[in-house]
């Protein structure tokens, strides 16, 4: 994990140096004299500019803008220019972050990303120089934003390679004034608890059963300050009446698990009432389809169908390192969803742990039977709010791509805090309406309800819909991650696999939350 930390001067021995640059808006019209604005200056390193010579010595005075421009460099947001010297390391990185008006912490994660990965391979430090006032945000949320862009544009998952790549820069120093070093701690821990939870589903499904994931929870979270963990068999999951999950386990030679995780602040110590969240994630290993396959191509990446339960258990794990002031509890249920002789068929019925009847028409669409258990479980806690997080639906990757996560609920003021959380934390939430109309979609003939809706109709709202049937009067938000879950290729701060889409977010979240307990 890389190193993170703060210093007044540039010290000695980096190999790369990143210059924040404001350019003009990708799209502005520009007749070639609009300039670039330094947020930092370097000085001190003479004698390294002999093959950047057009630039007019790039490194001890301002630099030739036109050649800068010829190299392709326009300082858009996310970009870089690597500027090598002759005689060896540090290169300077310029490092774009887009147009002045509008610069948020998401533009300096990205340059954060940009610079470690543009420094290269084969370890050292790296340095960022940042201005003593930053534009787009105060010191604490830039720095947390640059820390955590740096370290997880290092991540890699090699667990697998016989000879494991180069390593990136393993230290990064942020040069300037004022007090940097809070934000950047808080920036790292996020960024860890979002390493975990993508290194757990990014382990092969073989790999990471419901029986190992629980195991390598329980590892992460034993002797954490305030924070206790139980893991619940498949007896005790009987004995719980979670038929859900049951039904769902029943197709896989792999027992299922339930997990609960429960961070307790000291702020609940006495008489003063402590707001408290339930975090819920959907946690199956691999998902086959059940005997409503899937096509080969369709399963290719079903390791990634437990990115809910790695989400909210890795939030709880840094809770007590950030000082969360709020309780929080994390409710994961694990399964594969897998065709063995003994599997769900279409049209059975099962019930769940609040008594009602659910038909199963198409075994593929069981996030939400795993989840109808979890919720049950989550109202009886009485909580202020619940928020689950599932890959649940392809139809919101229809509607919203594989950048923006789906968001509908029963509560306004939960819903607008979460997508203020995912705006500052650069996972977008987008909100879908949660329609009485669209009840009939999920009626049955001789149950409660059936776990499909209407077919190529609004997917994402009949899934969110039968959860609503689960958690009562309770503030609800469902957060459906099934696009941003998984990226296709490496970008930005995001590596190609797992994202861990929804861990800063609710971070975010989780520190600002204030209750209103208001239910629609």
């Amino acid at each position: 994990m890389l190193e993170v930390v703060a210093a007044t001067t540039l010290p000695d021995g980096v190999v790369a140096v990143g210059i924040p640059v404001v350019g003009s808006a990708v799209g502005e019209e520009d007749d070639g004299t609009a300039g670039f604005e330094w947020l930092a200056r370097l000085g001190g390193l003479r004698g390294a500019t002999s093959d950047v010579a057009a630039a007019r010595g790039l490194l001890t005075e301002e630099p030739d803008e036109a050649w800068l421009r010829r190299q392709g460099f326009t300082a858009a947001k996310g970009t870089s220019l690597v500027l090598r010297a002759a005689s060896g390391p540090p290169s300077v990185v310029l490092l774009g972050v887009g147009p002045r008006a509008g610069l948020d912490p998401e533009r300096w994660r990205l340059a954060g990303a940009a610079l470690t990965r543009a420094a290269g391979d084969g370890g050292g430090a790296a340095a960022l120089l940042v201005p003593e006032d930053p534009p787009g945000g105060d010191v604490p949320a830039v720095a947390a934003a640059i820390a955590e862009g740096a370290t997880l544009g290092t991540y890699r998952f090699d667990a697998y390679r016989s000879v494991p790549r180069p390593e990136h820069v393993d230290r990064l120093v942020v040069v300037g004034r004022g007090d940097w070093s809070d934000g950047l701690r808080r920036g790292a821990v996020a960024a860890s608890a979002a390493a975990f939870a993508r290194d757990l589903v990014n382990t092969p499904a073989g790999d990471m059963t419901p029986r190992v994931l629980a195991e390598r929870v329980r590892e992460r979270l034993t002797g954490l300050d305030r924070t206790t963990l139980e893991v619940w068999d498949e007896d005790r999951i009987a004995d719980e009446r979670l038929g859900g999950l049951l039904a769902v386990a029943r197709g896989s030679a792999e027992p299922p698990r339930l997990v609960r995780a429960t961070y307790t602040p000291p702020e609940s110590e006495g008489d003063r009432h402590v707001p408290h969240v339930v975090l819920v994630g959907k946690g199956i290993t691999f998902d086959s389809g059940g005997l409503s396959l899937k096509p080969a191509e369709g399963m290719m990446a079903m390791k990634t169908d437990m990115s809910g339960a790695a989400v909210v258990l890795s939030v709880v794990s840094v809770c007590a390192e950030l000082r969360v002031p709020v309780k929080v509890s994390a409710i994961a249920p694990l399964s594969e969803n897998m065709p063995g002789g003994r599997a769900q068929k279409p049209g059975d019925v099962f019930r769940a742990r609040n008594g009602a009847s659910i038909e199963v028409l198409n075994t593929d669409a069981e996030g939400r039977l795993v989840l109808a258990d979890a919720l049950s479980l989550a109202a009886e806690l009485s909580p202020d709010a619940i928020v689950d997080v599932a890959t649940l639906t392809g139809a919101q990757v229809i509607a919203l791509g594989k950048g923006v996560a789906a968001m509908l609920g029963n509560a306004p003021a939960l819903l607008d805090a979460l997508q203020a959380a995912g705006e500052r934390a650069g996972e977008r939430l987008w909100p879908l309406p949660l329609l009485d109309d669209y009840r009939e979609h999920i009626d049955s003939e001789i149950a409660d309800m059936k776990n499909i809706g209407r077919p190529r109709e609004a997917g994402t709202i009949a899934g969110a819909l039968l959860l609503a049937r689960f958690v009562g009067k309770v503030p609800w938000a469902h957060l459906d991650i099934a696009g941003p879950a998984r990226a296709d290729e490496s970008s930005g701060y995001l590596s190609k696999g797992a994202t861990a889409f929804g861990v800063r977010a609710l971070l975010d979240f989780l520190t600002r939350y204030q209750p209103a307990r208001t239910a629609g």
